[in-house]
This record gives C-alpha cells, structure tokens and sequence, in this order.
C-alpha cells in the first residue's frame, strides 16, 4: 500500500455501512466499484438497444425462485450498473483499482447469480482470482424467500398434495452461508487440509489479508473443465484417472468425513496437468455451499450403499427405512443410483447403463412425481443436498463416459467399510473388540484389492496372456 494526494489505503474501514457491509475493506469495496464498472460497459439488449431489466419480468423471478434451494434473480445484471461508463466517478475508481493492483481484467473470467470472478495481479506480482458479490444480492435474497414462501403456499391451497416446502426452509439455511465469502474460505481451508492426503487435488489458497465477506481473493488456478474430453485429450490426460479420482474425492467427503462439496457442476472443478508429474490434477472451486453430515446419518448411508452394491434387498429395505423413505424404498434407491429397480435387484455393478435404461427411467420420473415430492419431502434434509451432488456427479461421468464403473463402487466399498470400522471403534472399550474391528476390515479391504487387480488383469494384454497360458496349461494336463 503507498500514500498520495490524501488518499491513504486502509486495509478496514473505520466505519461500518451496515451489517452486511462491517468490517469491509476500502480496497475491498474498490473492487466492487470495479466490478461494477466491468458490468456498466456490457448488458443485455433487447430491441432497440434497450437494456432488459429482469425486474419488470416477474415470471422469470418465479421460475427460478421455485426450481431451486439457493434462489437470486437476475437483478445483478442492472444492479451493478452503478457508476456510469467515461464519467469522473469512474476514471477515479479505475485510478485507485490501478494502485491496488498493477492489472486487474475488467472482463469477468465467470459470472453467476451471486458473483463474478475477476482474474489480477497484485502489486508484488502474485496473480489473484478476485470473487466479487453482486452489490444488491444481499437485499434482494430476503425478498425473492419471501416470494417464493408466499408463492408455494398459495400452490398448496389449491393442490393440497404439493409437498415443496422444504425449498424454503433449505433456502434460508444455505443462502446466508453462501453470501458469506468469509466462510467460503474457511470450508476451502477446511476441505483442503481435510484431503491433504490426496496429492491430485488442489484448493486455491485463501488471501485472508484481502478478503472480506463480500469480497474472496484467492490463489488463481486455471485448467480445463472436467466435463471437457476434448481438452483432456488434447493435453494428453487420462479420463478414467480424472473420473476414478474425482469418485475418490467425493467418497472420502461423503463416507468418512461428513464433510460435502454440494456444487461440483463442470465450472466448478477443473482439471489440468501436472507438467512435473504428467498425471491429472483436479481443482475445486466455489466452497460456498457444503453438506454437514450428521454420524447416524452418514452410518445410514454408508450401510445402504454397501446394501445397494452387493445387491442385499433386505438390507437396501432396512437402512432405505431408517433414512425416512419408508414404503418408497424401492423408489428412494432408484433415485440414488439413477438405475431400474430391476437393476438394482441384480447389482448396479453387475452390468453398465444402457440408453434403453437412461429412457425408462426418464419416461418413469414423469409417471411418480408424486411419489418422489412425497419422498423428498420425508427424507431427512441432508440427503437434498446429497441428491443434487450425485446428480451432478452422475452427469461429468456420462460426459466423460466412465458411467457407473466398476472401480468408483469398489472405492465406495473401500470408504465404507473404512467409515463404519473407524465408527464401531470409536464406540468400542474393549481392546479385543477394536483389534477384530481392524482384523475385519483389513481383510475387507484386502478382498476388494484382490478383486480389482483380478478386473486390471481381466482387461490387460497380461492378463489375457496369462489366462491364455493358464488354459492351455489345463488342456494339456487332460
């Protein structure tokens, strides 16, 4: 920071504007004056080059004020057009942007309901990605809750069967967080120290210093988005490495830490290639909204995928029960697997998904609307979360391919049983009783090992080879 013209740059306010605005930095709010100078000089048109305010389209604010748990308009695009483009207001904002970074892209590299991205480069020459929250986003959410209460209230008089009351109460309690961009950066800090074991992973590193609630300045990471084949094979990286570590990744935050990324759409995880090492890195981004799994919870589930995967029914019935699906069961682990009940009888790893099955269960997600509403409405609230992470991950498999391979339900195995043993130990004071614990999972875990390396040699010229010498070394001992 320097001095000059009697502008000296505080790194906080002396005054606070607000309760949302406490504790806000003046370079902070700078950047959001920029932000809102990059906005000024673009805008949606529509005839007659008038902008199009999204506020005079109340059927737009509805629409996406019921299809979703973290509901914003589109009023950023007219709110951050605050300081007009060419005046003095905003010559002098761009001149003190100017001491607080030697380059700062007015161009945002992405923009959602909630923020847009800048890339910069500090002054000591660190380039920064410069996360800025939508001036009104704050004022504006309440408000769109509201509507959305009184709208689904209003549904439900007159379709007393509509059972969607929950997307307000999930709303209330994850929208403040994700306006929040200080606890942002403690779930990265948070995850990333989580999996640190993981050498494939990597979270931006959080600048604390020049951050705010409303303002994120985090360690700039670029690569191509983890959906994109094209790219992966253009810088020669391997999709079903990318699609086994992801499937590791999310299993060890969903089994065994409780602890869940809920947004990994493609924008959100990146891939790119270790120069030094030449194998894939996978970078997470956007650490707003994460599911806190509570120990009954996570327990529950862990024993229903271990149900799910070696195809026991009595057991998908019982712990599909204890999960709030009751009756539903059989539907509750279709939604979960995205396959037929008749393959989840037979084993989901038993065979892949064929586009006959993609088509019954599409055409039969219209037939049990009800019944899936009533079942969202009973299961309990993590699992919503839960739903729309697997749904997301479900869609970057079948983008890359790797749908429903055999290894991302033996490292699922793999989390489980780590999960529950680590559990019962915990709940055991008997020295006998732990030891037998870890005897067990140690050969469970041994088990799945063997059973991967017998898949490895089953797919290899190796293994071909030596089932080939195997056979004729049978043919000619008869």
């Amino acid at each position: 920071m320097r001095e000059g013209g009697g502008r000296r740059l505080h790194l906080r306010e002396k005054r606070c504007r607000g309760a949302s605005e406490a504790g806000l930095s003046v370079m902070a709010r700078r950047v959001l004056k920029l932000a809102s100078l990059a906005a000024a000089t673009t805008g949606v048109y529509l005839y007659g080059n008038k902008f199009l305010d999204p506020n005079d389209f109340g059927v737009v604010r509805v629409g996406r004020a019921i299809a979703t748990t973290a509901v914003i308009t589109y009023d950023y695009l007219t709110s951050l057009r605050s300081v007009p483009y060419g005046s003095e207001e905003y010559d002098f904002l761009k001149s003190q942007i100017k001491e607080l970074f030697a380059s700062f892209e007015d161009a945002p590299l992405g923009a959602a309901s909630l923020a847009q991205v800048h890339k910069a480069v500090l002054q000591d020459g660190r380039t920064v990605a410069v996360k800025v929250q939508h001036p009104k986003v704050q004022a504006q959410s309440s408000k769109d809750i509201l509507l959305m209460e009184v709208l689904l209230l209003v549904v439900k008089q007159i379709f007393p069967d509509f059972e969607f009351m929950w997307l307000v109460e999930e709303a209330k309690k994850n929208l403040p967080l994700e306006l929040d961009f200080l606890n942002e950066g403690r779930n990265a800090e948070k995850v990333a120290h989580m999996l640190k074991n993981f050498d494939f992973l990597k979270v931006p590193r959080i600048y604390w210093e020049l951050s705010t609630r409303r303002v994120l300045l985090m360690e700039f990471m670029e690569g191509g988005q983890v959906n994109d084949r094209a790219y992966m094979k253009r810088n020669g990286i391997n999709v079903n490495e990318v699609s086994r570590n992801l499937g590791k990744l999310y299993s060890e935050m969903i089994f065994v830490n409780g602890f869940v990324h809920c947004d990994p759409h493609p924008g959100n995880v990146l891939v790119k290639k270790c120069p030094a090492s030449g194998k894939a890195h996978i970078i997470l981004l956007d650490h707003g909204l994460y599911q806190v799994l509570s120990e009954s919870f996570r327990m529950d589930y862990c024993h229903l995928w271990q149900a799910l995967i070696k195809a026991d029914m009595k057991r998908v019935q019982k712990y599909s029960r204890r999960l709030g699906a009751g009756d539903l069961y059989p539907l509750f682990a279709c939604m979960l697997t995205a396959r037929s009940w008749e393959s989840v009888n037979r084993g989901i790893d038993r065979s892949p998904v064929s586009a006959s099955e993609d088509i019954e269960i599409r055409s039969n997600a219209a037939a049990y609307l009800p019944q899936i509403t009533q079942l969202l409405n009973n299961v309990p609230r993590q699992m919503l979360l839960l739903l729309k992470t697997n749904d997301l991950l479900r869609g970057i498999e079948s983008a890359l391919q790797t749908r429903a391979s055999a290894s991302s339900f033996l490292n699922m195995s793999r989390c489980c049983i780590r999960a529950v043993s680590t559990y019962q130990r915990s709940k055991s004071h008997s020295l006998y009783r732990r030891a037998q614990i870890s005897l067990t999972e140690a050969l469970s875990l041994w088990q799945i090992n063997l059973y991967e390396l017998f898949l490895w040699l089953k797919g290899s010229r190796l293994g071909n080879w030596v089932i080939a010498l195997l056979s004729r070394m049978h043919h000619c001992t008869h």
